[in-house]
């Protein structure tokens, strides 16, 4: 068990508030908490995911891992079941189902994803729109090609794979694209390994961007880095909704840091 994890949990729950956006005085924040974080549509892609998870829980398939990032808390060995892998290393349904509504929302046209795991994060964020480009890393060569197979299966034809330690390809990557419409950092749970990253990205990143770290709590280290990515001055604002943590460039906003509850 994670203590610390647990601790975090109990502070947040003392802390988190804005439930459906009562009490913000941030218009775009209030529509954000009230429309996108407190929505409870359906939308069609939500059943084929659920679908397909289901179907992965029952696999006895096992894949041989490479972990080139902080390692886990749930495995200690490196062949892992995917059925394992859905149950503790995928994004959970509630925060997938957000990651698609943000993406939904905002339309973003290029996405990056830090940490593809098998996929189930990638097609919550290719499912929005056909037309926008998503691009996502993985370190580890066998976990990717379970991934593709996901993307097939969910009809994900707009995902561009990427094989590679994050340190490695990441720069390269940023370097070739316009523009960061929204990234999503899931991989590599480290503070100074995700603050590096946030600064790459940053380098491509345009008013309206949205940037979106996972497991922001997971560790000392990741709440820290969580903190000097909320201070940094081109964030305006941010959003703790524990599992994840989202930051926004807005200069049109004023400087806020809200802790939500989810």
């Amino acid at each position: 068990m994670n203590i610390y994890l647990v601790k975090s949990y109990l502070s947040y729950l003392l802390k988190s508030k804005y439930k459906k956006g009562y009490g913000l005085h941030s218009p775009f924040v209030f529509n954000l908490v009230r429309d996108l974080i407190g929505d409870s549509h359906r939308y069609y892609v939500f059943e084929s995911v659920k679908a397909y998870r289901k179907q992965l829980m029952k696999s006895k398939q096992v894949i041989s891992m490479s972990d080139y990032g902080a390692g886990s808390t749930e495995f200690n060995k490196k062949e892992r079941r995917v059925s394992e892998l859905v149950l503790k290393s995928s994004i959970h349904p509630r925060y997938g189902e957000l990651l698609f509504r943000l993406a939904n929302h905002f339309k973003p046209n290029c996405i990056l994803e830090l940490g593809t795991s098998i996929g189930i994060s990638t097609s919550y964020l290719a499912r929005h729109n056909s037309s926008s480009k998503v691009y996502t890393i993985e370190g580890c060569e066998n976990t990717a090609a379970f991934a593709s197979k996901t993307f097939k299966s969910l009809k994900c034809r707009n995902v561009n794979q990427i094989v590679g330690q994050f340190r490695d390809v990441l720069p390269e990557l940023v370097s070739s694209l316009n523009q960061l419409d929204m990234v999503f950092i899931d991989g590599h749970h480290e503070k100074q390994a995700t603050i590096d990253y946030f600064n790459i990205c940053l380098s491509k990143a345009g008013n309206d961007s949205i940037f979106i770290f996972d497991d922001i709590h997971w560790s000392q280290g990741m709440h820290e880095a969580w903190k000097i990515i909320c201070d940094h001055p081109k964030v305006t604002v941010s959003l703790d909704l524990f599992q994840i943590g989202i930051i926004f460039f807005r200069k049109e906003c004023q400087k806020q840091n809200f802790v939500v509850s989810y």
